[in-house]
């Protein structure tokens, strides 16, 4: 199943003419999972791949760069005739923010179902979840993790077959975990079955100074996309905001076991090639993507996760160029 992170918006709470206000697509799939919705979300959308209908929007927090393109793009789905019931999940604090923009956004003809959410909860799907870690900014904000299940490892039909199993119902059986007749006696899935493979994680932490829930959230994962603010010049202003240079953001994800590390809301004042040089001196696997590049994430055993510079999807450019 194919797993794939769009970068909407990368950039800091001022939008510029390259980057926009922060939002990131996880596509899984069929599904579509929106993580934050700053201002311009949906124009970004229809720039990239089209106003597609997202089945789930989680807000870290209420900052008007991670949430002003809510009420917009809620409405401009309503005027496309949505139909789709849509979920909308953020930290305590959600439910009042859309009360205050009810009259911005106005009736709505399709089921917007609100959901609060705290540190440690966990919102279940289908061979995965989300879950949710409790991230060290200025106002109450979340993390997200989306975590798949582990996948049964792959099965031996030749072995089955040695072992006296007839091809057909009983290799599903094997596979479900059952046990099944054999030349000798039961055959036992663990006989014919390779060890379990590891599903995939991504973390996304908001706006962040560096803190253990994040690494905790991330152990291990695919990829961490992490508040890359400023630089260590400014870490003193930095820890003040609720903020991360990408030095720390960097040194999260090595604590972590991270693979990839993606940079995201780099203030315009900086030069983002310098603040990645910083960066990669403590974490090789950093990359800072642009608006609309996007990191595909195969499973562990076909490889690493890959960025995929906008317009060039097709092909690949290695996680360190």
């Amino acid at each position: 199943m194919d797993l794939s992170v769009a970068f909407l918006g990368t950039g800091g709470p001022v939008p510029t003419a390259l980057r926009g206000t922060a939002s990131v697509l996880i596509t899984r799939g069929g599904e579509k999972l929106m993580f934050d919705c700053g201002e311009g979300t949906q124009r970004q959308m229809r720039r990239s791949m089209g106003l597609v209908q997202v089945d789930e929007i989680y807000l870290t927090h209420f900052h008007l760069d991670h949430c002003l393109g809510l009420p917009g793009l809620l409405k401009t789905y309503d005027l496309n005739d949505r139909e789709e019931p849509l979920m909308l999940f953020g930290p305590v604090g959600l439910h009042g923010l859309m009360k205050d923009l009810q009259p911005l956004i106005g009736r709505l003809d399709y089921h917007l179902e609100v959901e609060e959410l705290e540190g440690g909860d966990v919102v279940p799907h289908v061979d995965y979840e989300i879950e949710c870690f409790p991230v060290e900014h200025r106002t109450r904000a979340l993390g997200y993790a989306l975590l798949e299940d582990d996948r049964p490892g792959r099965f031996d039909p030749a072995e089955a077959e040695r072992l006296g199993v007839k091809a057909g119902p009983d290799f599903k059986r094997l596979q479900d975990g059952e046990e099944v007749d054999g030349r000798d006696g039961k055959v036992r899935p663990d006989q014919v079955m390779g060890e379990d493979r590891l599903g995939r994680a991504v973390a996304l932490t908001g706006d962040t100074g560096p803190c253990k829930a994040t690494v905790e959230a991330a152990r291990d994962a695919d990829l961490l996309i992490h508040d890359a603010s400023f630089m260590v010049e400014d870490a003193g202003r930095a820890k003040e905001t609720g903020h991360s240079t990408g030095t720390e953001a960097a040194e999260v994800a090595a604590e972590a076991g991270a693979k990839m590390l993606a940079l995201v809301h780099i203030s315009s004042r900086y030069h983002v090639g310098k603040a990645l040089e910083e960066a990669r001196a403590v974490f090789t696997r950093t990359v800072a993507p642009r608006d609309f590049d996007t990191v595909e994430i195969p499973f562990p055993e076909r490889g690493e996760p890959i960025l995929v510079p906008n317009g060039a999807r097709r092909e690949t450019q290695p996680a360190t160029e």
